[in-house]
């Protein structure tokens, strides 16, 4: 059993950065592949972006993409997104899963996943 906590989210104005990190316990998650999804209020949870194993493949949901990065650390059981020139539209709460599956963005390819964090971007 993998456990997953989410910190870092927070209120910020349009344009400005928060760091998002994931501590996992109960079990290492360098063998999963690790990702991060939102959920607005009234909307569907959707991938945001997920990191391979070893920290060489990343995959973006388009609307991030050059504004997020992903990153890990498989020695502190870590991983970590940060987030700049946030927007309004970003706003949501955001989850760390962990997932067996090489590349995986859809929610049913992931086995653990943490309670969330709220962002909110303040325009």
């Amino acid at each position: 059993q993998v456990q997953l906590v989410e910190s870092g989210g927070g209120l910020v104005q349009a344009g400005g950065s928060l760091r998002l990190s994931c501590a996992a316990s109960g079990s290492t998650i360098s063998s999963y592949t690790m990702g991060w999804f939102r959920q607005a209020p009234g909307k569907e949870r959707e991938f945001v972006v997920y990191i391979n194993w070893s920290g060489s493949s990343t995959y973006y949901r388009g609307s991030v993409k050059g504004r997020f990065t992903i990153s890990r650390d498989n020695a502190r059981n870590t991983m970590y997104l940060q987030m700049n020139t946030l927007r309004p539209e970003d706003t949501a709460v955001y989850y760390c899963a962990a997932s067996h599956y090489p590349q995986a963005t859809g929610t049913f390819e992931y086995d653990y996943w943490g309670q969330g964090t709220q962002v909110t971007v303040d325009s």
